[in-house]
């Protein structure tokens, strides 16, 4: 059986390790959302990771709606991501593009005033710091159900921004298909109540998932194409009465076309961020996805290399452990403590809690 040390060919890449970094909201860019020097200090202390996934990136104006956070749709940002990107191949290490529409959990702080898109007209529970609201929140505005010409309008955006991902230097990219983002909206039936060819069956609710994919993998190849789903439990709002009949037939699919891997935010009810009762469906998964299948929520050393042994997975993804541990890898190696994070500064814009963790040599 693999261990989490051995290496592992995700698509036309090598990770050298199965311990991958999930994907990071922080909120270090600029307010014009340019990718900052600060994260590639970031990213490059984490390059030992088999695969570093970025933090979620949006791929319009209209489909990005978090203070400070990248996007990859301006030039600017791509010149923004050049140096961060090759910061981490100097470290030796690898790094792949997460590509973000976060549908109708864009307030409308965020697009002038505008209704954010989703699948349906529905609003989101909960509120969202906007860059008017200052340090206080708002409760997110009641979305207008996508066009056609709008869903054709959000595939091109996902076309540009997978181009210049490959331009920027990105060794590949992540469609974003949950945790309640736009993808996720349509996947699921408590939000998306449409009756045409996005609506109403689990097949059409995932004809999104299969168009937005499909153009990834004609930009920058299915070997370097990654997807990502969260297919059990309520999250933002979103959630389904019958999960299963949904995200196995999209894993189906995904496998069929040969993408490099599928990574899955699996809740738990010992997670410690949004848990869920809702049972795991990687057994059913794994099933029908043969590609590499990446699991995520709530690792640790035992649990990790328990699913890598019975064959449940090929890979975990690791999120907060990265976060306040630079040197995760190094520390699983050696079963050593992890620092804990510091969740006031999780969405900071300074080097606090950021790129200040110290190394295990420097613990001690």
């Amino acid at each position: 059986m693999p261990s989490l040390f051995d290496p592992l060919q995700i698509g036309a890449v090598t990770a050298p390790n199965r311990i991958f970094m999930a994907p990071l909201t922080r909120g270090r860019s600029t307010r014009e959302h340019v990718p900052t020097a600060l994260m590639g200090d970031y990213y490059a202390q984490r390059a030992a990771a088999g695969l570093i996934i970025s933090e979620a990136t949006g791929i319009s104006r209209e489909g990005l709606g978090w203070v400070y956070a990248p996007g990859l749709w301006t030039e600017d940002q791509v010149e923004g991501w050049k140096p961060v990107v090759e910061r981490v191949h100097q470290a030796g290490g690898r790094i792949f593009a997460q590509l973000w529409h976060m549908g109708r959990l864009v307030h409308p702080d965020f697009l002038d005033g505008a209704a954010p898109l989703s699948s349906s007209a529905t609003q989101a529970p909960n509120e969202v710091r906007t860059y008017a609201s200052g340090n206080d929140k708002k409760a997110y505005g009641l979305a207008r159900a996508a066009t056609l010409d709008d869903i054709a309008r959000v595939l091109d955006d996902y076309s540009a921004a997978t181009r210049n991902a490959i331009r920027a230097g990105f060794d590949g990219v992540q469609l974003h298909a949950a945790n309640g983002y736009l993808v996720d909206q349509f996947l699921r039936d408590n939000s998306n109540f449409r009756d045409d060819d996005y609506g109403g069956s689990p097949e059409n609710r995932g004809r999104l998932l299969r168009e937005a994919t499909s153009r990834l993998i004609a930009e920058a190849g299915a070997g370097r194409t990654a997807v990502r789903l969260s297919p059990n439990g309520e999250v933002q709002g979103a959630d389904d009465s019958n999960p299963e009949a949904v995200f196995v037939p999209a894993a189906q699919w995904l496998g069929e076309q040969g993408i490099a891997f599928l990574e899955m935010r699996e809740s738990k009810p010992d997670s410690n961020f949004r848990p869920s009762d809702v049972p795991r469906l990687s057994p059913k998964v794994r099933e029908v996805f043969k590609g590499p299948l990446v699991l995520n929520e709530y690792y640790r050393l035992a649990s990790a290399q328990h699913d890598l042994d019975s064959g449940l997975a090929d890979a975990i993804a690791f999120g907060r452990p990265f976060l306040a541990n630079p040197d995760l890898v190094e520390r699983l190696r050696r079963d050593a403590p992890f620092n804990k994070p510091d969740i006031r500064t999780f969405y900071t814009q300074g080097a606090e809690g950021y790129t200040d963790y110290p190394a295990l040599e420097a613990v001690g």
